[in-house]
């Protein structure tokens, strides 16, 4: 049976690679919602849980990467979303989420996506949102006040935000560590106390901030040893360069999440 299914794999390499690659995700996430990074679907409903909304609410996404967990989220709290990327993920979105998404039977969920760029000034009026949500992805932004400004300028007055931070300072980190946990892309690491300040020049009332650091540290873990797992057949698809590679950087970020010297937090504010 193991020889036959080497063999449907060679004829069709490109199936093999997805069952890899859907294995490692199974065992890095459970639940498998299309998501990016390290963040699991438990914590996405309670991220969405916090905003508090009612079904129908309006809800821009900044940095909603593939739109996959938009959709589900869309689906879930009934509530109509709106994705936009980062710059650093470019203006092209999927195919298949290009046009948004709606969950069956549920009227007043659905996504949408927009070509423009979550770390540049929004295209959208004052106050056209009820809430607002960025995940994992504020680190990428080299203006974080600025940010949190044009955020605060397209919520409505006591709508709220929640954004996560991977990368808050928690205590030592050497030069070489700081360069392996930015290796995927650029970074910009703040203390905890520089955050809290900048959401309070920006106009908002932080409500709370949780340390959500154990999660990010276990979801890294299982990421990093699913690949170890399958190491043959990674570096046959990767190349063993490109493999080393995210294995480091893996380690990077599960280790410095596990000691607590970067550390993952989510603010909640209005």
């Amino acid at each position: 049976m193991i020889a036959n299914q080497a063999a449907r794999d060679r004829r069709n390499p490109t199936a093999s690679a997805e069952q890899v690659m859907a294995e490692i995700r199974r065992e890095t996430y459970g639940e498998d919602v299309g998501q990016e990074g390290w963040v699991t679907t438990s914590e996405y409903d309670l991220y969405f849980s916090s905003l508090g909304l009612p079904p129908g609410s309006e809800v821009l996404y900044v940095a909603s990467g593939s739109g996959d967990p938009a959709c589900y989220l869309a689906g879930k709290f009934w509530c109509r979303i709106t994705g936009l990327p980062l710059e650093q993920e470019g203006a092209q979105l999927p195919g298949p989420q290009r046009e948004g998404c709606a969950a069956p039977g549920i009227h007043l969920g659905s996504a949408r996506f927009l070509p423009a760029e979550g770390a540049s000034r929004l295209p959208f009026d004052d106050g056209s949102f009820d809430a607002l949500l960025c995940v994992d992805a504020i680190s990428r932004m080299k203006d974080r006040g600025a940010a949190l400004a044009e955020w605060r300028r397209v919520v409505k007055v006591g709508g709220r935000i929640l954004f996560t931070d991977p990368v808050v300072i928690t205590g030592a980190v050497t030069s070489e560590e700081l360069a392996e946990r930015s290796s995927m892309g650029p970074c910009v690491f703040m203390p905890l106390e520089q955050t809290k300040e900048q959401i309070r020049e920006a106009g908002f009332e932080l409500i709370r901030c949780d340390d959500m650091t154990h999660s990010l540290a276990q979801t890294s873990g299982r990421w990093q040893a699913g690949r170890a797992q399958r190491r043959d057949a990674l570096v046959a698809l990767e190349g063993r360069e490109q493999f080393e590679r995210l294995q480091r950087f893996g380690a990077a970020v599960s280790q410095l999440a596990a000691e607590g010297r970067l550390s993952r937090f989510a603010f909640l504010a209005e």
